[in-house]
């Protein structure tokens, strides 16, 4: 009875592990995944090239100083892609199976991010190093062709990535790195963020709300503020979502500004 019990609450509290661990592997190649780095080694974050708030709305692409590090060379987004990319998010919703146009994209959550960018023709290969998991790559991807960002009000469309929501290397330390990756759904009047992602049950909706990462929910209206990303453990080591938040990114073109009619 208890093992049962133990087995249900796995499958509710979980991560984005699908068979794979989440993140774990790159890429969709012949629709099967290959490991970039053995799961036994630690992986920090990169920290360098993260700006404090997003970028402010412009007409233009979100494309940075950076693009010329990479190998990939550069085709700038046509300037509906973040509503594109949003409609796939929010069309897969209730879903197991990552399938989009014809084609079966592995389902966890990278194999999500990178299925519902391409039907704006966006790729989010090229920029990763030796050793990253599918979920650094896209990270690297932010950092060189857009922006990564950690403070303000996302953007709708924008990527949201976080940390530590299990242990990949299975060391029992918090050393994993990023190792989940959603799309941004809204932002709420409360501040609190609606994502998109692939976890074990399917496509579904998260909440997040980094002014109360502590809280799963408001205590005064029993609204929720945060949603369980990985499975409590014996110690209190943080299992919100706001409690594993690491940072936003942004590679799509930013909303234009809305015309203000002349009286």
């Amino acid at each position: 009875m208890k093992l049962g019990v133990l087995l249900a609450g796995l499958l509710v509290c979980t991560g984005c592990a699908t068979g794979s661990p989440p993140g774990g592997r790159l890429f969709a190649s012949n629709y099967r995944y290959s490991p970039l780095t053995p799961p036994a080694a630690p992986r920090p974050i990169p920290n360098d090239g993260v700006d404090s708030a997003p970028a402010p709305t412009a007409s233009g692409d979100s494309s940075s100083d950076g693009d010329a590090a990479s190998p990939e060379p550069r085709r700038s987004p046509a300037p509906d892609a973040r509503e594109k990319v949003l409609a796939a998010a929010r069309g897969l919703l209730g879903r197991t199976k990552i399938q989009l146009s014809g084609r079966t994209w592995p389902a966890d959550c990278t194999g999500f991010v990178e299925a519902v960018h391409s039907r704006a023709g966006v790729s989010l290969r090229g920029a990763a190093a030796k050793g990253d998991n599918g979920v650094t790559a896209f990270y690297r991807y932010a950092r060189a062709k857009g922006r990564v960002y950690t403070q303000g009000t996302p953007r709708p469309g924008d990527l949201v990535f976080f940390r530590e929501t299990y242990d990949r290397n299975r060391d029992g330390r918090r050393n994993d790195g990023l190792t989940h990756v959603a799309l941004v759904d809204k932002v709420e009047p409360n501040g609190t963020v609606v994502v998109i992602h692939r976890v074990k049950r399917g496509v579904v909706r998260y909440r997040m709300n980094l002014a109360r990462p502590d809280l799963k929910k408001d205590p005064r209206t029993g609204a929720v503020l945060n949603d369980m990303l990985r499975v409590p453990g014996a110690s209190k080591a943080p299992v919100l979502t706001g409690q594993l938040f690491a940072a936003y990114g942004s590679v799509l073109p930013e909303p234009r500004p809305e015309a203000v009619a002349r009286r």
